[in-house]
Order: C-alpha cells, then sequence, then structure tokens
C-alpha cells in the first residue's frame, strides 16, 4: 500500500514537473534563463515562477531586495554597523533556487563564470561561507535581472505592432 503512494506520488510529481517545463517553454525568457550556469529545465521553472516578470522591478536592486539576498542596514546616528545578516524580507523559495545554482557553481568550479569567478573572489578575500554565497546568490540575482529584461525588451521590439 504505502509503495503504491511513493510511486504514484512519484509519477504525479513526474507529471507536474514535465507540465511545468511546457509551460515555461511557451515564455520568451525561457531561453535565456536555462542558458545560464546552473540552471536547467526544473530550476528555470522555479526562478521564473517565483520572480514572474522582471520588468515589474523598476532597478536590480529591487529584485534582489525582492529576494532577500541583500544585507540589512545597521545605522543610528555616526553608528553604521560593518557587518549584517541579510533581510530575509521575499521569498524562502527563491533563496533556496538561488543558493542550489550558487552551490552548483561551487561544486562545477567553472573558472570562465562570471558568478563563480565573483564567488572565488570572495573566497579568497577571506569571507565566511554564508557571507560570499549570500553575496554570490546576489550577483546571480542582479546577472538574472539584466539578461531577462533585456531579452524581454528584445521581444517586446520584435513583437510591438508596426504604425
Amino acid at each position: 500500500m504505502a509503495a503504491q503512494q511513493l510511486i504514484a506520488g512519484k509519477e504525479t510529481l513526474a507529471a507536474m514537473r514535465a507540465e511545468m517545463t511546457r509551460l515555461d517553454k511557451q515564455l520568451p525568457e525561457y531561453d535565456t534563463v536555462v542558458a545560464m550556469y546552473g540552471v536547467r529545465e526544473i530550476t528555470a521553472a522555479q526562478l521564473i515562477a517565483e520572480i514572474g516578470d522582471v520588468r515589474r522591478f523598476p532597478h536590480r536592486s529591487s529584485i534582489v531586495g525582492f529576494a532577500g539576498v541583500n544585507p540589512a542596514v545597521d545605522e543610528s546616528g555616526k553608528h553604521v554597523s560593518k557587518s549584517n545578516p541579510t533581510t530575509k524580507r521575499g521569498s524562502p523559495h527563491l533563496r533556496k533556487t538561488l543558493y542550489q545554482i550558487v552551490c552548483t557553481c561551487l561544486k562545477k568550479a567553472p573558472t570562465d563564470e562570471p558568478v563563480y569567478q565573483f564567488l572565488n573572489k570572495k573566497r579568497a578575500e577571506g569571507k565566511p561561507y554564508f557571507v560570499y554565497m549570500t553575496a554570490t546568490q546576489n550577483k546571480f540575482l542582479r546577472i538574472y535581472y539584466a539578461r531577462v529584461k533585456e531579452c524581454l525588451e528584445a521581444f517586446d521590439t520584435k513583437n510591438a505592432p508596426q504604425a
């Protein structure tokens, strides 16, 4: 009985993933997202679903704040803290997806990839694990924002009605 439920659950999960991928492939930014290092079909679906349309964010700092991977501000009068935790305001699911992408970069160590180069630079500076992983998630998100926004603007220009 339990084995049958497990098999049924796996089949349902596989069907849901296939449907997510099918729907995501219809989006204009899908190929751009999948082309990024550490992102494949399921991860792309998670990113696109959690972030939505990047054009709703006026600046790259807005999307970073939405994800909650930006450092918190700790100031009072002349006191300015130098070591702050992340805000963790946004979606925990998005942060988990970003963490998985950065872990892939860390494990595979692609020296020609800008995200890994940034991560390696932060490690060489002697930053603690959580600090360089969060900073790299921030960096990945800024690159994601720029690439997807550029892709969508090109798509809009190409599909704009001719006057």
